[in-house]
């Protein structure tokens, strides 16, 4: 099982979407299904925040993640915020993800046409979500970035970036997806 979690509270129809679109994608290919695993708080990571930036380093959420993840017993966590996350020698981060950890976080914060100053546009926003979450995914799965534009593993520098690629793994990717959760003994 694939868990997905929102950090402080999200759009119910947000979530409910994501949840679907990676459960269907795993569970019709891999037969490993997707669920939320409810709201946790934003407060205990207060820790990553960063005054001078206000933003959150992203690396910070993963080791929680991850054994909230242990104690689900899931293969893989996703937390979903609407904290500005950043890393260091970055401007800002839609997400990250850790294979080791088996979690990854990702922010809608800059994924939100408000952000930008413009109408609001919640189909957008979901597919942009449902997008970075399952690049995210890829990387838990060990995957790297990928030079096919509309693979979901190329590299999101920008919102155009995110919105010219595709919700789904190439089939480079895909294939690579599939040894990799052999390997990590999730698949037979």
């Amino acid at each position: 099982m694939i868990a997905i979690v929102s950090i402080g509270p999200l759009e119910k129809r947000l979530i409910d979407n994501v949840v679907g679109f990676v459960s269907n994608y795993y569970s019709s290919r891999f037969g490993i299904k997707a669920t939320f695993a409810g709201e946790i708080p934003a407060e205990p990571f207060s820790v990553a925040y960063n005054p001078l930036r206000n933003q959150y380093l992203g690396r910070i959420f993963l080791p929680t993640l991850s054994s909230l993840a242990s104690k689900l017993g899931a293969i893989a966590v996703v937390g979903i915020t609407d904290l500005d996350l950043y890393e260091e020698g970055l401007n800002f981060i839609f997400g990250v993800a850790n294979p080791s950890l088996r979690s990854a976080v990702v922010s809608v914060r800059r994924l939100r046409n408000e952000f930008y100053g413009l109408k609001p546009d919640k189909e957008l926003l979901l597919e942009r979500t449902v997008k970075e979450v399952m690049h995210e995914l890829g990387h838990v799965f060990g995957l790297s970035h990928c030079p096919n534009r509309r693979c979901v593993m190329h590299f999101s520098n920008s919102l155009i970036d995110t919105d010219v690629k595709g919700p789904l793994y190439c089939q480079v990717c895909e294939k690579k997806l599939e040894e990799n959760l052999r390997k990590l003994g999730v698949l037979k």
